[in-house]
């Protein structure tokens, strides 16, 4: 029986900061249902983000089961639970005490227009939960979480850098990042020629926009510019954090293991492309683009970038079976 109890015990402890994190993502969720939607009052910002988190932590919690040892915490249980709400005690201090109306403040002041100034709470939230994140499992774990929890505690720290540097350069005027939209809008053309489309690429400052017209009745267009968020810049992220996640666990040989990440962001690349021409061709039609662009899009990464792991494997599978002549 005491066995048992200390099982769960030790399970419980295992995802504390799932439940630390949980508490705060659902008064946000409460509080601003419409933030947790990909695309709300015209931004691509959005706490999605915070789920995926969730899913990563307890992802790389059940890799490392064996791995993880409990930290001594038997002079630090006050200390362990002023940790565990710390994540609770920010979300309604920022949001019941005038913090977040202060960071509004500072970004306007800084020359942060408007409507991107207002994003700024949002955009420090993920990078000041990441920081309370990697303080409570060192204190739980000590030093070896950083390595554990590597993939999610800079999941949280990128997406809050790069929603921090769309803040600060609007409209794709952050130039790393914007590069990758030429070669997206580049290739979405070629497609769109090869699909019978007429289509015209030209460049506002560095954003290229594309208008594609259907020859057999040219009064079915459509004309969009492609920043940064549009060339894939996010899926990219994302692909790459699960896939370092699947390699870092896996037995591969660097040299495979940079095969195959190459490989799938090559594949994730080209997935993003595919999503800007069915936007064009939904759209050129007549038909609910804007619904696709929000909700269904997205689709196109995330289901790749969940089923890439299953190909490695299922690859690898076939390969060792060839190779032993089976």
């Amino acid at each position: 029986m005491n066995i048992v109890r200390r099982n769960s015990v030790l399970v419980a402890l295992r995802f504390l900061p799932f439940f630390s994190f949980f508490v705060p993502f659902l008064i946000l969720y409460l509080l601003y249902p419409h933030t947790f939607k990909p695309v709300w009052t015209g931004t691509w910002e959005n706490r999605i983000g915070y789920l995926l988190f969730l899913w990563l932590f307890s992802l790389e919690t059940v890799i490392a089961w064996d791995q993880i040892k409990e930290h001594e915490l038997s002079i630090k249980k006050v200390t362990l639970i002023v940790a565990t709400a710390v994540p609770t005690i920010y979300v309604i201090v920022a949001n019941y005490f005038g913090l977040n109306q202060t960071i509004i403040n500072l970004s306007l002041n800084h020359n942060i227009k408007y409507n991107w100034a207002i994003l700024m709470p949002m955009s420090l939230e993920y990078m000041i939960f990441a920081f309370f994140f990697i303080a409570l499992v060192t204190l739980m774990y000590g030093r070896c979480a950083l390595k554990t929890y590597a993939i999610s505690a800079s999941f949280l720290m990128v997406i809050g850098v790069i929603y921090i540097i769309n803040n600060i350069f609007p409209f794709g005027e952050f130039a790393p990042f914007q590069v990758l939209a030429i070669p997206t809008a580049v290739i979405a053309e070629k497609v769109l020629n090869l699909m019978g489309y007429k289509t015209i690429l030209s460049f506002e400052g560095n954003i290229p926009i594309l208008l594609a017209v259907n020859p057999e009745n040219f009064r079915e267009y459509f004309a969009a510019g492609i920043d940064w968020p549009c060339a894939g810049v996010e899926s990219l992220m994302i692909y790459t954090i699960t896939v370092l996640l699947f390699l870092k666990k896996s037995d591969f040989s660097l040299k495979l293991k940079i095969f195959y990440y190459s490989i799938g962001a090559v594949i994730t690349f080209f997935i993003n492309v595919l999503r800007v021409v069915t936007i064009y061709v939904i759209a050129i039609h007549g038909g609910a683009w804007g619904v696709f662009h929000d909700y269904f899009g997205p689709l196109y990464s995330i289901v790749w970038i969940v089923l890439y792991p299953l190909i490695i494997i299922k690859s690898q599978s076939l390969l060792n079976r060839l190779q032993s002549g089976e």
